[in-house]
């Protein structure tokens, strides 16, 4: 047993909860508990600190953290401030968010009965955001000159009267039309990432300790939404059975002691199970059986 741990950073707010659920489904538990920075995990190998998304980067970057969850928003704001270099080395991408298994996109945004109808339009005009320096970068290489406050929250009511636009975060628009805005432009898409120090990532150790937590979270993610399915089918209707399953790759064909039947094992996407299975009823096939996957290894 080692005396080394890994210091990994889970992102504390909006991403907590769906981390933590990550992680569950990769095999490993984790108690947060609401008085405590500093969560239970049941692997002696890790220590976990709760760090806000916004900072992560740094703190990995700092060598303050081995490895840490954050957005490639965060990571990219950490970047604009550092003069645009790589502090952080990206180990997995993983694409979830805190209501869905989707990218988010950080949007410019103006009231729905506001003049501006382009990026140009808002020349000499305030924008808030979180993301600042992204934000200050993205007017940059369009050539126009605005003002970027920072926003403290509750950024979607802003404009018109403290801001005549904002570049906010959104998974599904729901928030910005519930507040009469309108989007006119994507300014950044960002998922989860997996990032590690590099001077970490030089022991060989702790390489090979987030190479396998690598590993594991984006098999969680590649399980997300699908199925297994097993079933068994006389060889005559082997074919038309085989015609009607959606592999992940091609299905396993096992024989069975009856040497007219044989079994098939295969992933399905979980939202056609509802349709496929009654197909392969008619099919002839028999034995059907739907089982729930955590990880999927490519």
């Amino acid at each position: 047993m080692t005396s080394q741990k890994l210091r990994l950073g889970i992102p504390k707010g909006s991403l907590q909860d769906a981390t933590i659920q990550l992680f569950a489904r990769a095999g490993f538990n984790i108690y947060a508990s609401a008085r405590s920075y500093f969560p239970a995990i049941d692997d002696p190998d890790i220590d976990c600190m709760l760090i806000r998304a916004q900072e992560m980067a740094r703190y990995v970057a700092d060598g303050v953290l081995d490895a840490g969850l954050t957005g490639q928003d965060w990571i990219a704001e950490h970047a604009v401030a550092n003069g645009g270099g790589a502090p952080v080395v990206p180990l997995a991408d993983l694409v979830y968010a805190k209501q869905s298994f989707g990218k988010v996109r950080w949007v410019l945004a103006v009231p729905e009965d506001s003049p501006y109808r382009d990026v140009r339009d808002l020349e000499g005009a305030t924008i808030a955001t979180e993301l600042v320096r992204v934000t200050q970068a993205y007017f940059a290489r369009h050539g126009v000159n605005v003002n970027v406050e920072f926003s403290w929250g509750a950024t979607e009511v802003k404009p018109p009267t403290l801001a005549d636009a904002i570049v906010e975060v959104t998974e599904t628009g729901s928030s910005l039309r519930a507040n009469r805005l309108r989007i006119i432009d994507t300014v950044l898409e960002s998922n989860t990432q997996l990032i590690a120090n590099r001077t970490a990532l030089e022991g060989e150790w702790t390489r090979t300790k987030l190479e396998n937590l690598a590993l594991l979270l984006k098999a969680a993610i590649e399980a997300h939404g699908r199925v297994g399915i097993m079933l068994n089918v006389k060889i005559t209707d082997l074919a038309a059975v085989l015609s009607l399953l959606p592999a992940l790759q091609r299905p396993t064909v096992s024989p069975l002691s009856d040497g007219e039947w044989v079994a098939l094992n295969t992933i399905i996407e979980e939202r056609t199970v509802r349709d496929l299975i009654p197909r392969l009823k008619a099919a002839r096939a028999r034995g059907i059986v739907e089982y729930p996957l955590n990880k999927i290894v490519l």
